[in-house]
C-alpha cells in the first residue's frame, strides 16, 4: 500500500475520531456541573480529543507539503483548530467568566472539523462549485454558532433553576 494512502487513512480515522469525541467531551462536561467540577467527568475524554486533533493537523500538514502545496493555508488552520480546543480544555472547570472561552473553544474546534469535512467532500472533491462552495465553508458555522451560544447561556444558569 502506498505511503500516501496509509497517511490518508490515518487522517480520515483521526478525523472520524475527532468528530465522534467532540460531543462526548461536551456531554461529559455538561454532566459534571457546577463549574468547579466541570472537567472531572470529561478528564478522560479531553486528551483523546486533543490527540485526534493533533493527528489530524500532523497528517494534514504532511499531505499538504507532500501532495497539495496549493492548500498550504490548511496548515495554520489546523493549528488554529488545535489552539481552540486547547482554549476549551483550559477553560473547562474554571469560573463562570471562562464559560465563553470554554464553549467557543470546544465548539469552535468542532465546527472547524465539520467545516473541513464538508469542504473536502463537497467543495474540493465534490459537486459544489463557485458561490455554492460557500455552503460547505460557512454552513457549519452559521448552524452551530447560535447553538453554541444557547449552550453557553445554559451553562450560566445556576443548578436547580
Amino acid at each position: 500500500m502506498p505511503a500516501y494512502t496509509v497517511l490518508l487513512a490515518l487522517h480520515i480515522t483521526a478525523g472520524a475520531l475527532g468528530l465522534l469525541l467532540g460531543p462526548v467531551v461536551g456531554w461529559a462536561d455538561a454532566r459534571s456541573r457546577p463549574d468547579a467540577a466541570r472537567s472531572r467527568h470529561s478528564a478522560d475524554w479531553w486528551p483523546w480529543y486533543l490527540r485526534a486533533l493533533a493527528a489530524i493537523g500532523i497528517t494534514a500538514t504532511i499531505m499538504v507539503l507532500w501532495h497539495r502545496t496549493d492548500l498550504w493555508w490548511l496548515i495554520p488552520l489546523s493549528a488554529l483548530t488545535y489552539a481552540l480546543a486547547l482554549l476549551g480544555r483550559r477553560a473547562a472547570g474554571r469560573p463562570e467568566a471562562w464559560t465563553h472561552a470554554y464553549v467557543h473553544g470546544l465548539g469552535g474546534s468542532y465546527i472547524a472539523l465539520w467545516t473541513a469535512t464538508l469542504v473536502v467532500a463537497f467543495a474540493l472533491h465534490g459537486p459544489l462549485r463557485g458561490p455554492f462552495e460557500l455552503v460547505a465553508w460557512l454552513g457549519p458555522t452559521l448552524l452551530a454558532l447560535p447553538l453554541l451560544e444557547l449552550w453557553r447561556r445554559r451553562l450560566l444558569v445556576p443548578v436547580g433553576i
